[in-house]
């Protein structure tokens, strides 16, 4: 830990941040246009449908589909000027988005998360949850797996009897639960 010289100024070094030389995977450029040209696709079926809908006035004021679709047009609007300044590559566009170090950071995070999603249908959302947590303390935080998998075992414990016991909510159930009658 680096203290700077202002006593309202701390600076702590992570020492598993990602180094600075990592090559980059893709640039702002490419993600700007991506994104823009996915709204894009977004806005036009969204101006289709309001359209379909019904965008005009009639006897009772506004149709449905009048206020959505002029705003699926300024959202189409407003995706073709980025398409154009990314295009031109205004503020940056050069700059990496993201680094192949920093991406393996975020699907640290990425993939087991999805995996409990998908998870929590079969396994309920308490096992599935406990897997999650223990995972990330033992793996990521790379805390003991003892204390790993007695903090999951009472943080899965403490859902359940929070949202299942005490407030009789209906959470997805795994077979753990219906060992238990629940």
């Amino acid at each position: 830990m680096t203290v700077s010289n202002s006593e309202t100024e701390i600076i702590v070094e992570d020492p598993s941040a990602p180094p600075a030389h990592s090559p980059a995977v893709t640039h702002t450029r490419i993600v700007d246009i991506v994104v823009s040209l996915l709204l894009l696709a977004l806005a036009l079926v969204m101006a289709f449908d309001n359209w379909r809908t019904g965008n005009s006035w009639d006897f009772a004021g506004p149709q449905a589909g009048y206020f959505p679709f002029y705003l699926s047009i300024i959202l189409a609007g407003a995706c073709i000027y980025g398409i154009v300044a990314a295009g031109r590559g205004r503020g940056g566009a050069d700059k990496p988005f993201v680094t192949r170090d920093q991406l393996r950071r975020v699907m640290q995070v990425f993939v087991p998360t999805l995996a409990f999603c998908l998870l929590t249908q079969w396994l309920g959302l308490y096992v599935a949850s406990f897997l999650l947590v223990a995972g990330f303390m033992w793996k990521i935080g790379r805390i003991a797996l003892w204390k790993s998998l007695l903090t999951s075992v009472l943080f899965a414990f403490i859902m359940f009897a929070t949202f299942d016991l005490a407030f009789d909510l209906i959470m997805p159930k795994g077979p753990l639960e219906a060992l238990f009658g629940r």
